[in-house]
Order: C-alpha cells, then structure tokens, then sequence
C-alpha cells in the first residue's frame, strides 16, 4: 500500500467517526460553540437565552432555524447538530423513535398560543367561534399558515380550523408556507389577507396585527421540547438544562412565551 492511499484511508476513517462519534472540543476554547438545530419561531428568543449562556459559560451557539419538520429530517440524515428545539412533541418523538435523541435530557422549555393575523393596516374584525366567517373574511385572498403536512404551526391551524368547522371551506383557499415565519411575511408583506401564527411570531412584526386568539381548546397545547442530540457534543445537555433554568424561563416569558407544561 503506497503512503498516499494510507493517507487516504486515515482520513476517509477520520471522516467516518466524525460523523457517527459525539463530538469532543478537546479543551479547544476556539471550538467552544455547540450547534443547535431549533424552530423558527425561537429565532429572537433563543438568540437572547445564547448570549445569556455564553456569558455564564464561555460556551456560544449558533443556530439553524427552520420547520421543525424539515429540521428533523436533517437530523435523522445525519446533519452534524448538538441539540434539538422542536415546535412540537411529534417530531421530536420521531427522533426519539429513530434513535436521534438523547433520551435523558430532553424536556420541555416553553409554551405558546395560535393566533388569527392580519397586515397592520386592516379593517377586518373577526371573533373566532365555531362556524365562524373566515372564508368571507378571506375574499379573494389567502390565507397563510404553515405547511398543514407536516409543519406544526400548520398541523396546530389545521386541528383549529377542523374543530371550529370551518376547514373545510377555507382548505382550497391556502397559501402554505415553509415555515411559520414564512406565513407570518405573507401577511407583513400585505400578500396574505389573514394568517394564523403563534403569538409570538406576532410580537416581533409590526406590519401586522392579532385579529384574535384561537380558543385553547381548539388545538393541543403547544409544547417546545429540546433535547441534546444522540451524536452530539456533551456539552450540549448543559445548553438544554439551561433553557429550562429560571433565567432562561424570564426570556422566554419576555418575548410572550407561555409555561412549557408537563
């Protein structure tokens, strides 16, 4: 064997266990920085709590926002990420179910509310009752909400709308979204003449407005889990106890997230 192929296959077996091992930082502090895989309705908040942690530990974050789904799906291919903040317990049960998870540490960090919204400037006036108009609120407009396949804001709309009765009138008139951030800028960007987003997503732009809240027992409460990943660094089930610590708890409270419950 010539030493160039040697070469070759320490490095291809290097990049094997790189991928499959946890990862370790080696007491390297430039590689102090844990990956973190979360839901795009974390993107303000989770960006606080990081600094936060940084300043109490030395250790940063960087983040990749997106659906919940489509984080998922990158983490059972093999994505190198450390931790795991899903939108919903489904999708974080399917990583668990699949052997991504690192069972012990996870938990549930935050809470949340589903919200009918409009762009800042509109008339409209809506109570959300069953039966209630939203497909006459509509016209000849859309509404955004989040892939109902797949995406939990979504999948939470489309449980909301079915037990409210109106699912079925307003389905030929969506306009899905990648994401929950994605609905929320059809409706900022006046393209959406309604939406439904959680609160909090709500909060952070001001070219929209909440018409109203959707009754709590229309949809299953919404629950933030997070969780150290199975092939992640150690450290990042510090990051996850964090999140739950009373300090990171008043961020959350601050940008209008709700308790985690049970």
């Amino acid at each position: 064997m010539t030493a160039t192929l040697r070469i070759n296959r320490r490095q291809a077996i290097a990049a094997l266990l790189a991928l499959t091992c946890p990862r370790a930082w080696a007491g390297d502090p430039a590689a102090r920085q844990l990956t973190v895989f979360a839901a795009a309705s974390l993107t303000e908040v989770l960006q606080e709590v990081a600094e936060a942690y940084r300043a109490k530990t030395g250790i940063a974050a960087r983040f990749s926002f997106g659906a919940s789904s489509a984080l998922a799906k990158q983490v059972e291919a093999g994505a190198p990420a450390d931790a795991f903040v899903s939108a919903d317990v489904e999708w974080m049960d399917y990583l668990a179910n699949h052997g991504n998870v690192d069972l012990k540490t996870r938990r549930n960090v935050a809470g949340n509310e589903l919200v009918l919204i409009a762009p800042a400037g509109s008339g409209v006036k809506l109570a959300i009752t069953k039966n209630f108009s939203l497909a006459s609120a509509l016209g000849n407009g859309r509404l955004a909400i989040a892939d109902p396949a797949s995406v939990p804001a979504g999948r939470y709309a489309r449980t909301a709308l079915t037990a409210l009765g109106v699912w079925a009138q307003v389905e030929p008139h969506l306009a899905p979204a990648e994401n929950v951030r994605a609905a929320l800028a059809l409706v900022s960007r006046g393209e959406a003449p309604l939406g439904i987003v959680y609160r909090t997503d709500a909060a952070v732009d001001p070219k929209v407005k909440v018409v109203a809240a959707f009754p709590a027992d229309s949809y299953p409460p919404i629950v933030y889990p997070a969780t150290k990943l199975a092939n992640g660094a150690a450290e990042a089930a510090g990051f996850v106890e964090f999140l739950a610590s009373p300090e990171a708890q008043a961020l959350f409270r601050n940008r209008g997230f709700t308790s985690p419950g049970k």
